[in-house]
């Protein structure tokens, strides 16, 4: 029901036709859309996951903190005649419950600037940093816990 309310919203939002011919053909195909895809059970649970909105809504501001911070970090090495990086491979526990848990801990890391999530398992995340402080602070697990507490876990 809910994935039927977000897509009927984006295809008003993105056709912008307001006549009630359009606006009932247009949930009817939004109703056929979900029908099919229920029927070929390509839907999950997790597939509309409207119940970490309030976990999100703190966990965003967090992370945008941590990609400023360390876009300066980065900026400020690779201006730095000496350029003092330490590349390294390293990886980090994910202890999330869920797959979007682990999705959105991955995406977290390569969104950070200096780190980048080369490949996700069950439990780990191997990890390129830049710095051996971006290897240090996602092993500390901060990243990891603040994503466990979007997820509610």
């Amino acid at each position: 029901m809910t994935l039927l309310f977000i897509l009927s919203g984006t295809w008003l939002l993105l056709s912008g036709h307001t006549s009630p011919l359009l606006l009932s053909l247009g949930l009817l195909s939004v109703a056929a859309v979900v029908a099919c895809a229920s029927r070929l059970e390509v839907l999950d649970d997790e597939g509309v996951p409207v119940h970490l909105l309030p976990g999100l809504i703190r966990y965003v501001p967090w992370l945008i903190g941590q990609v400023i911070r360390s876009n300066l970090d980065v900026a400020r090495r690779i201006v730095s005649p000496e350029l003092p990086i330490h590349p390294s491979v390293i990886k980090v526990n994910a202890p999330h419950h869920t797959e979007v848990g682990r999705v959105t801990y991955a995406n977290s890391i390569t969104l950070t600037p200096g780190t980048i999530s080369l490949d996700v398992s069950a439990e780990t995340i191997e990890v390129h940093a830049l710095t051996e402080d971006a290897a240090n602070d996602l092993m500390s697990g901060e990243m990891a816990r603040q994503v466990q507490r979007a997820e509610g876990a």
